[in-house]
């Protein structure tokens, strides 16, 4: 392993440690998805310092506000601990997380967003953009409703700062959607495919780069998930590095995480702990959007494809099998008519 990766995964396992420490009662796989945030700045998480930036959220925040949810609070206080003024930092994340609920629903999953996208975006979010972002929301939800969910609303509102236009990004996700469905999950492969349409390049060049690299992890010994680890993938695999590089890096990080308290050895727990690897090898390309947008995915498919990944992918997989059979029908039918 590299000095310079070795070094990244202690630190990522220490972070991860800290996080559990201001955070004890809270779900564990959030203590991960905090050690990406603060790995990918740079910065070392210290306990008393999340403790300090979680009583900023609940003296801004009431009882019963989102901003508080268990789901979210951990990481908020991550990003809030990176910079000099959390309550700064709170304020503005509560004024943009206002501008996205007048067009989108309020939910921990916007809440995410107010803090992620003033972070990803060059200039300051406008209730233009966000009902952009609510438009090609409504556009995709139109094309895949058993796959659209609550999630894309986040990633509809990152698309929104786009230089493409609405159908560049529509026409391109789905371009990608349609090659990375044969390899992938539904809901996965059209996350993934979300990610890529903001990238360069065509979509079959961009979804070749994804199960390349996602090939080359099976060819080392990586046991690596077909649903929403795809994206993380996805996003990784536009970095200026050729897949075999990348996939030996996620399998030197895997082998070092299997090595730490709290990676158990199972199956499921394999691929979480291969999306881990992943997360870390994206922090080494951190400076450029490409890694901003990996560290997005990383966060929210870490946080919520638990919940929502298999009761979405089973239902795509029974939607397209009906179709399937319909569509046979039809060509029995065509043929007896012949």
């Amino acid at each position: 392993m590299r000095p310079e990766l070795e070094e990244l995964c202690a630190r990522y396992i220490a972070a991860r440690d800290a996080v559990g420490k201001a955070f004890r009662w809270d779900d564990s796989a959030l203590y991960t998805v905090c050690a990406n945030i603060f790995c990918a700045a740079g910065q070392a998480a210290d306990p008393d310092r999340l403790k300090e930036c979680l009583k900023v959220i609940k003296s801004a925040a009431g009882p019963f506000s989102v901003f508080r949810s268990r789901k979210v609070r951990s990481i908020l206080a991550s990003m809030l601990a990176l910079g000099d003024s959390p309550e700064m930092r709170m304020a503005l994340a509560r004024d943009r997380y206002r501008m996205l609920r007048r067009v989108f629903r309020g939910t921990e999953y916007l809440v995410l967003a107010a803090f992620l996208l003033d972070d990803l975006a060059d200039t300051a979010l406008t209730e233009e953009t966000g009902a952009r972002g609510k438009a090609l929301c409504r556009r995709m939800n139109q094309k895949h409703r058993l796959l659209t969910d609550k999630t894309d609303s986040v990633f509809a509102a990152l698309m929104a700062l786009s230089d493409k236009t609405d159908d560049e990004l529509i026409d391109g996700t789905e371009a990608c959607y349609r090659i990375l469905k044969r390899r992938f999950s539904g809901g996965g492969a059209q996350t993934a495919a979300q990610v890529l349409s903001m990238a360069d390049g065509t979509p079959e060049e961009k979804a070749e780069r994804v199960t390349a690299l996602y090939d080359a992890l099976a060819d080392a010994g990586v046991r690596y998930g077909r649903s929403g680890e795809i994206a993380p993938l996805a996003a990784l695999s536009l970095a200026d590095s050729p897949a075999l590089t990348l996939a030996e890096e996620i399998r030197d990080a895997d082998e070092f995480l299997k090595g730490q308290k709290g990676y158990a050895p199972k199956e499921t727990d394999e691929k979480q702990r291969a999306m881990q690897a992943v997360m870390i090898v994206s922090d080494r390309y951190a400076g450029t959007e490409k890694v901003n947008v990996t560290v997005m995915t990383n966060i929210l498919d870490m946080l919520f494809s638990r919940q929502t990944a298999s009761r979405i992918s089973l239902a795509a997989n029974i939607l397209e099998a009906l179709l399937q059979a319909v569509a046979a029908a039809r060509k029995d039918g065509d043929g007896e008519k012949d």
